[in-house]
């Protein structure tokens, strides 16, 4: 008598062998700039101390992380959605489409790519999505500190084209002091069109 099939059973992450890789943004709240991710595939055998949540860590950490990141992953990619995307597509959809660069930009294809949060961009590789995925999974810490990074860097780096509205120290979030300057000045060019107040002040 034949035996029978054994039941099927839910794959966990521990189960996949190959290369995973973690995948996380920065810059969804923003009322400027673009949406930015990142993808890392870490290497077991060179550890990084000190991964977590880039909102937990200070700025000057962050940059340290970042470096060492850099350095000792076996692979990583950095993408954006263009302001222009965020606007034509809406914040959710551009925020997956610069995942999924991110992702499609590794050197190396992962088995396995997890994401930071409730939604999974459109991917040809097996992807799950981890609610806070930045404090368990170092891999997404260590995207999460990229994209941390790299999106502060262009909020500097706008700062010295339109100083006025202060993008070094809001980083483009809708606080006071920015919410002022967009009254006086009205936006600029890397304002969100579609993000409430920037669309009240068009009108």
């Amino acid at each position: 008598m034949p035996k029978s099939a054994a039941p099927l059973q839910t794959s966990l992450v521990w189960e996949v062998s190959g290369l995973v890789a973690g995948v996380d943004e920065a810059g969804r709240g923003p009322l400027a700039g673009p949406v930015v991710a990142a993808a890392v595939i870490l290497d077991e055998r060179h550890a990084i101390k000190g991964l977590a949540d880039s909102k937990k860590l200070s700025a000057r950490r962050r940059e340290a992380l970042f470096d060492e990141i850099r350095a000792k992953a076996l692979c990583c990619s950095i993408a954006e959605a263009s302001v222009q995307e965020i606007d034509d597509l809406n914040i959710l959809q551009a925020t997956l489409l610069a995942m999924r660069r991110a992702v499609m930009g590794l050197r190396l294809p992962p088995k396995l790519v997890l994401v930071d949060g409730n939604r999974l961009p459109v991917l040809d590789i097996r992807a799950e999505a981890i609610v806070k995925g930045d404090d368990k999974v170092p891999a997404i810490s260590a995207a999460s500190i990229l994209a941390k990074v790299t999106r502060d860097r262009w909020c500097l780096e706008y700062h010295q084209q339109f100083p006025q509205y202060g993008f070094d120290q809001h980083k483009g979030y809708g606080t006071a002091d920015h919410l002022a300057a967009l009254r006086l000045h009205g936006p600029c060019p890397q304002h969100r069109r579609t993000f409430r107040p920037v669309t009240d002040l068009l009108r």
